[in-house]
């Protein structure tokens, strides 16, 4: 088992030094996102074995269940130990597994920050995310909203998801992006311009969906003639990819299980040569 640290750390404005490999707990909850999880003791299970393996940032929504990823982490972790950060997000509401629909209300994300605050159990969260941006609202309302949370000492950090450099840029007006999270990974690189901007910025870039492979995992394919060649698994290869392609990249790799879990930490120690990385970097 490869020390997590071997990922490295990034400054997150905000909160200060964070490991570059973090754990996504969407999965601590129902089939499509919705409800309770198979096993509930499995899932606080998991979460307790992120922190044991060094994970020091955990990523949820308010959505995620709804409520139930927020608080099987409350359950399993409360009281935080020291230095463990626990990132949030308020703007979708779910009207059934696998639906998500934006809503940025100024009062609806006000609303979600404070019920979150309530089920993690904290007096200020540790970062809060818009989780989309709602079109049917303005951008000064949504922006608003985030920074008065901000101000107010109820948020230490903010953070955006599924945004361009120059929606960042608009917010950077109303508050300091601390992280963006967007779909990033092996066969999803449409945010390679967003990843630079906070490459060259200092913004925390986490990509959900940081294990997507499609086919270059299959026989044959790029992702598994790395592995095979390294003796790692799939998940391993997209993972160190990750880490090598920016010093900002912090991965999120959400699982319900125990032993994915250890084999996504042990990605931390994966170095890929440039016998890897240039077929990796080629493919999309």
């Amino acid at each position: 088992m490869s020390d997590i640290t071997a990922a490295g750390t990034l400054e997150f404005t905000g909160l200060g030094t964070v490991t570059r490999l973090g754990f996504g707990a969407m999965r601590l909850t129902g089939p499509g996102i919705w409800g309770e999880p198979a096993d509930a003791e499995t899932a606080r299970a998991v979460a307790r074995r992120a922190v044991d393996l060094g994970v020091d940032f955990i990523d949820t929504a308010d959505s995620y269940g709804p409520e139930v990823s927020e608080r099987i982490l409350a359950e399993a972790l409360h009281p935080y130990p020291p230095g463990l950060r626990i990132a949030t997000k308020a703007g979708q509401v779910r009207t059934g597994p696998n639906k998500w629909i934006p809503v940025g209300r100024a009062e609806y994300l006000r609303q979600q920050a404070e019920l979150s605050l309530r089920r993690l159990r904290v007096e200020a969260l540790d970062v809060f995310q818009l989780h989309r941006i709602d079109p049917k609202v303005e951008l000064a309302e949504q922006f608003g909203v985030m920074a008065e949370l901000l101000a107010e000492g109820k948020v230490r950090s903010l953070g955006l998801s599924e945004v361009s450099v120059e929606e960042i840029r608009i917010a950077q007006t109303y508050f300091p992006v601390s992280s963006v999270q967007n779909r990033y990974s092996l066969v999803q690189r449409g945010s390679e311009g967003v990843l630079d901007h906070c490459t060259d910025h200092g913004i925390a870039f986490i990509p959900w969906a940081p294990l997507d492979a499609g086919r270059l995992a299959a026989p044959g394919g790029a992702v598994d003639a790395v592995a095979t060649r390294l003796g790692v698994t799939h998940s391993q290869v997209a993972l160190a990819w990750l880490l090598q392609r920016s010093p900002m990249m912090l991965p999120i790799p959400g699982t319900g299980s125990v032993a994915h879990l250890e084999e996504n930490v042990a990605a931390a120690g994966v170095i890929l040569d440039d016998a890897a990385l240039v077929p990796l970097d080629a493919a999309s």
